[in-house]
């Protein structure tokens, strides 16, 4: 009956963003110009998506035969092809959500940029809800994937065994979407510095000039970045968090039976419903503040998740539902508070992003330092909040009385904080929407009023964007402290032997933990390069253009925009390669040579440094982003200026930082432990 609701819920979410979708497609798509724009930019994030899918597909397939072998080896066969299946299903549905996120987004924009043209409420709407369209399918569409094979393995018949069989899910979804943001962040942000510091240093033209080579490709990679990457992002969360709590809640079966296992199912398909009603409360009034309307629609969703995390601990969790529920309100205002923290770090509103333009005053070196110094500063206050967060809920599990109740608060803090993901998700969508729209709107030679009202929108989805890599990695650092002990509970019961504790005092487990923090520094090397490179031929190819055709700068020639997204999809998928197959091989290379001790302290502390490092990373770059828009509103000169060029040397060191390496070090931290939890059997065959 209960898994019913969840499976309800599940298709009341796909009905709901279907409507959106209905809804955004039947607004006026704009000018002949506009449409002009808006299909070369469909017709580039298709071709990418395309190819880098079939990519994705070959080594998917490839892993899972791998899988089955390791089970095959260690002679649990029935379990090896369960978990094979359940891994290519979720590849296979963290796949399907980032293409059909990018396939709403890029009929959304075009709508966003024609609705400018009329009233900036109509345009909120038009991107919020195509946003929405893309977050509550991912959402849902996570829930449907969990329940439905949990419940076609006969998880209500068996469900102390069952969780540990679909654990191949989260591994799917979280390869699918490594490869995912990798791709698409080194197409976009390839694209993006190759167009801003030829366009905007070199040549002195604005942003999404027509007459810059680089623009399309640099629009379309917003969309196969930011939505198609950042949706496999977040539906490989809450699979993987789900997975990881419902694990946990087999340790809880005598207390609880089956509602204490598929709780998290529950809690979430109550956080799908808040979500969903918080969408309909976004709207502004012509000379309003954006970012107070997303705001608005994000507390009601956070108010209502509250009384749902009421409903469902009041009914499923018996007599010690307070402890929870409270656990839960734990994780809701851990989820708040990251939300603003980002957004104090990012937003032009406050101190850390006006010290940054005051910076670039005295040139370049000074911007850089600023920003970096305020990517460092702004992993304390979010590390000392996940503490609190993680001792208060353990405590409180604690309390109730339970055993094993300590931890199953964590888990069920990880869902309060996981409970509005589909909003949040709504809100990341949204940004590349609104600067897709600026873009149309900037190279259809718009009126100025209309563009206004698009440059108020891409600067709220700036922080927009930011405050959801925030939340991600906030929901990251939680999950995987989730995934860890589910890591340490398979060790045990597989191995038949008591793991419950990692010492640093072995040289073989402190190896495991150095390689850990290691395998952080080098992944975002090699992501950070990658953008480097890339961006190296199309910066070249730009240059070629305005060199050969003097015609483009003078608006008397076309430039030929497919080359320059021919290149970056190239450099994308070519580059994406080897720091994702380095998060694939390393773990394993580990326990195979160290054993499961050393793999849990490598977990343990890679998932340390991943934390810390995506702030850095993610929080500067969104600093130094925002730092250049203000700038451009006036401040320094504006637009033009000497303060303004240091600030867009600035903005384009940030690129790969926030929006290539940062967000996929949240993949990296649960694709380590979905890796090493399905690899279990392997490492305890050799040791």
């Amino acid at each position: 009956m209960i898994l019913t609701f969840v499976f309800i819920v599940a298709f009341l979410g796909i009905l709901i963003s279907a409507y959106f979708t209905y809804w955004v497609m039947k607004r006026d798509k704009g000018t002949p110009k506009m449409q002009e724009v808006a299909g070369a930019i469909q017709e580039g994030a298709r071709a990418f998506m395309k190819k880098q899918y079939s990519t994705i597909a070959i080594i998917s397939l490839a892993i899972s035969v791998i899988i089955f072998l390791a089970y095959y080896l260690s002679g649990n066969i029935d379990l090896g092809w369960k978990t094979a299946v359940a891994f290519i299903l979720g590849a296979l549905a963290s796949g399907v959500s980032g293409f059909i996120g990018m396939l709403i987004s890029v009929r959304a924009n075009v709508r966003t940029a024609s609705a400018a043209t009329r009233s900036l409420d109509e345009a909120l709407r038009i991107s919020m809800r195509g946003g929405s369209a893309s977050g509550i399918l991912i959402i849902s569409l996570s829930l449907l994937v969990v329940a439905g094979v949990f419940w076609f393995y006969g998880g209500t018949l068996n469900p102390t065994e069952v969780p540990l069989l679909i654990v191949g899910l989260g591994f799917g979804a979280s390869l699918v979407a490594i490869f995912a943001q990798l791709g698409g962040g080194i197409f976009t942000k390839a694209a993006d510095v190759g167009a801003d510091l030829v366009g905007k240093i070199e040549a002195d033209i604005p942003e999404d000039d027509p007459r810059n080579p680089a623009v399309i490709a640099d629009n379309v990679g917003d969309n196969v970045g930011d939505c198609a990457g950042r949706g496999a992002d977040l539906f490989e969360s809450t699979i993987a968090e789900n997975i990881g709590a419902m694990i946990l809640g087999v340790a809880l079966f005598p207390v609880f039976g089956l509602a204490g296992v598929i709780f998290p199912l529950v809690a979430h398909a109550l956080g799908l419903i808040s979500s969903i009603i918080g969408v309909f409360f976004v709207k502004t009034k012509e000379n309003g503040d954006p970012m107070k309307a997303l705001n608005r629609g994000y507390w009601v969703a956070s108010i209502l998740s509250v009384i749902g995390f009421y409903l469902s601990t009041k009914y499923m969790l018996g007599n010690y539902w307070m402890w929870f529920f409270l656990a839960g309100i734990i994780g809701i205002i851990t989820s708040i508070i990251f939300v603003y923290l980002t957004q104090y770090f990012t937003e032009n509103k406050y101190r850390p992003v006006k010290s940054i333009a005051e910076a670039s005053k005295t040139g370049a070196a000074t911007n850089v330092i600023a920003g970096f110094a305020v990517g460092l500063e702004s992993t304390a206050l979010p590390v000392i909040v996940i503490s609190l967060s993680l001792i208060g809920s353990y405590l409180l599990g604690k309390l109730s009385g339970v055993a094993h109740g300590g931890l199953y608060g964590t888990a069920i803090a990880t869902m309060g904080m996981l409970s509005t993901a589909a909003y949040v998700l709504s809100l990341d969508v949204f940004g590349p929407i609104s600067d897709n729209a600026g873009g149309i709107a900037e190279m259809s030679d718009a009126p100025e009023e209309t563009r206004g009202r698009t440059d108020k929108l891409d600067a709220v989805g700036n922080t927009t964007k930011a405050l959801t890599k925030g939340y991600a990695i906030g929901s990251a650092a939680l999950a995987a402290f989730l995934l860890f002990s589910a890591y340490m509970d398979g060790v045990s019961e597989l191995g038949n032997r008591v793991f419950d504790s990692i010492n640093l005092a072995n040289p073989i487990i402190f190896i495991g933990a150095l390689l850990g923090a290691m395998l952080i520094f080098l992944f975002s090397s090699f992501a950070i390069r990658a953008v480097g490179k890339t961006a190296f031929y199309i910066i070249n190819e730009v240059r070629r253009q305005f060199r050969e055709k003097p015609g483009i700068l003078e608006g008397t020639e076309k430039p030929d925009y497919g080359k320059c997204v021919e290149i970056a999809t190239s450099g994308a998928l070519k580059q994406m390669i080897w720091p994702g197959v380095l998060v694939i091989v390393f773990p394993v290379a580990i326990g195979l040579i160290l054993g499961p001790e050393a793999v849990g302290a490598m977990l343990m502390v890679g998932t340390i440094a991943g934390i810390l490092m995506a702030m850095v990373l993610n929080n500067s770059g969104g600093a130094w982003d925002n730092a250049k828009k203000f700038i451009e509103d006036g401040f320094g000169g504006g637009k033009g200026s000497d303060t303004h060029k240091a600030a867009v040397v600035g903005d384009t060191i940030g690129d790969p930082f926030k929006d290539t390496a940062g967000p996929s070090l949240h993949v990296l931290i649960k694709l380590l432990a979905t890796l090493t939890l399905v690899l279990v059997p392997l490492f305890l065959l050799v040791h």
